[in-house]
């Protein structure tokens, strides 16, 4: 893929797909969602979002993102059960309907990003009641993967660490439920570092998403180890650039992070920064180059309308008429 065809796709990417004749309707931060009875339309666009807000579009990102998703679901039902029931169109997920936990189920590896930012303003111990190695430096690996969950809050809001103890106060889950939720989580971070290894990556943290599905069975409900929701470094760089204090290169959403708050000032807060072309160029580049090495192929973009070849998908197999 060249920068010649993502500029080539620029006018027509995946803002928003309003089609009401889906159902109910609800808009994620990335996603479109349409409830229909039991079962849910999830269609994922090309919005890009860093630090809680929706910043513009990357052209094939939605694609790629589901493609990834639908390896990550694949490789792990063995360990949990996952709420896809049909991918209709390269965009779309037909998922079962589950009650979610207001919860991101945050796996970290590593002390980088929001972990590193509360470690330095020594927050960290009290917002995820957990203690810490004590004098570890920015991007050293923790003895152990750590979960790190955080409250899920409403578009434009900044999600907020929390704890064991806070949820199961609050009412919002059981002990035992959390401890469910833990060890899930635990164990696909495990199987997602194991297949990022053995493409030469390594998965540094991500998040997962799990909800109570109609039977009661804990269920994995969103994206799995996608660039969106996790982190990758490169894993034959790592050392090298550890030891002389440089970033990491990085495959994922962290590129976005990195140039709004160092190259804009932007972290969240105040009204966020138009995305040059240059910025959507890269972002999709690095999606591509995670999209090979996990999947093992190169991603081959087609230009043209997303909306409109996502619509015939969904005629086609009778979700509209």
């Amino acid at each position: 893929m060249t920068p010649e065809i993502i500029k080539a796709q620029f006018p027509h990417t995946l803002a928003q797909a309003q089609i009401p004749a889906l159902g109910r309707y609800y808009q994620g931060k990335v996603r479109d969602v349409y409830e229909r009875g039991e079962q849910l339309v999830i269609i994922t666009t090309d919005r890009v979002s860093a630090f809680d807000r929706v910043l513009g579009t990357i052209p094939f990102k939605g694609e790629m993102l589901n493609a990834l998703a639908q390896a990550g679901f694949d490789s792990t039902q063995d360990i949990i059960p996952n709420a896809v029931l049909s991918r209709p169109d390269p965009n779309v997920f037909v998922m079962q309907k589950c009650t979610a936990y207001p919860v991101e189920w945050v796996v970290r590896a590593y002390v980088t990003g929001s972990l590193w930012r509360d470690i330095q303003a020594k927050t960290a111990e009290k917002a995820y009641d957990m203690q810490f190695p004590k004098h570890i430096k920015k991007d050293e690996a923790l003895p152990f993967p750590v979960l790190t969950p955080f409250t899920k809050a409403e578009n434009g809001q900044h999600d907020r660490p929390t704890s064991r103890r806070e949820l199961i106060e609050s009412n919002i889950m059981t002990g035992e439920a959390f401890d469910q939720a833990e060890a899930t989580a635990i164990a696909l971070f495990a199987r997602g570092q194991a297949l990022a290894q053995a493409r030469g990556l390594i998965l540094v943290d991500t998040k997962y998403e799990l909800g109570l599905n109609t039977e009661g069975q804990l269920t994995l409900i969103d994206e799995v180890h996608t660039p969106d929701s996790s982190r990758y470094w490169v894993a034959s760089e790592y050392e090298t650039r550890l030891a002389a204090q440089h970033p990491q290169r990085m495959l994922d959403k962290e590129n976005l992070r990195q140039w709004l708050s160092e190259t804009c000032g932007f972290t969240g807060d105040g009204p966020p920064p138009l995305l040059t072309e240059d910025i959507r160029v890269r972002l999709c580049l690095r999606y591509a180059e995670l999209y090979h090495q996990l999947l093992s192929q190169p991603f081959v973009p087609s230009v043209g309308s997303v909306i409109s070849r996502l619509t015939t998908s969904l005629q086609t197999v009778g979700l509209l008429a």
